[in-house]
């Protein structure tokens, strides 16, 4: 499929529309994506027929000083991550100090349970079996 004649002039509306911060056919993001939709041309016509097209947007996204959304968005993501990781980091410290007091715990009432059952051992049996009475049948 051939590329209509006026892509290239589209791609250019669509890049000025973009960098005006009026769009109409897109969310109007600082992307390669967002100028294919606003332009309204598949985004390998960017890529791969109009590379000067493409580097000249970008170019003058760098020039307005201007960072692209999605750097903005991975930077956002970078930084919730970052929260993570230290409240994971935070987490496995307090783990790792709780396992030693738990085994610690744990073998204390092991032993104190084998002491009370040597002490049951050693006790003589103290259970009487008491005589059952008999109760007079109700007629």
């Amino acid at each position: 499929m051939s590329p209509a004649l006026d892509e290239r002039d589209r791609i250019r509306a669509a890049m000025d529309r973009i960098l005006a911060g009026t769009p109409h056919n897109s969310n109007g993001a600082l992307t390669i994506v967002a100028l294919a939709q606003e332009a309204e041309v598949p985004r390998n016509a960017l890529t791969q027929r109009h590379l000067d097209l493409k580097n000249e947007f970008n170019e003058r996204v760098k020039e307005r000083g201007a960072t692209p959304d999605v750097e903005v968005r991975l930077r956002v993501k970078i930084v919730e991550l970052k929260g993570t990781i230290a409240n994971k980091n935070k987490e496995l410290a307090q783990l790792r100090t709780d396992v030693p007091n738990l085994v610690r715990v744990v073998n204390e009432l092991s032993l104190e349970n084998r002491h009370l059952r040597e002490r049951l051992a050693e006790l003589e049996s103290t259970v009487h079996i008491l005589p059952t009475q008999r109760r007079p049948r109700v007629r």
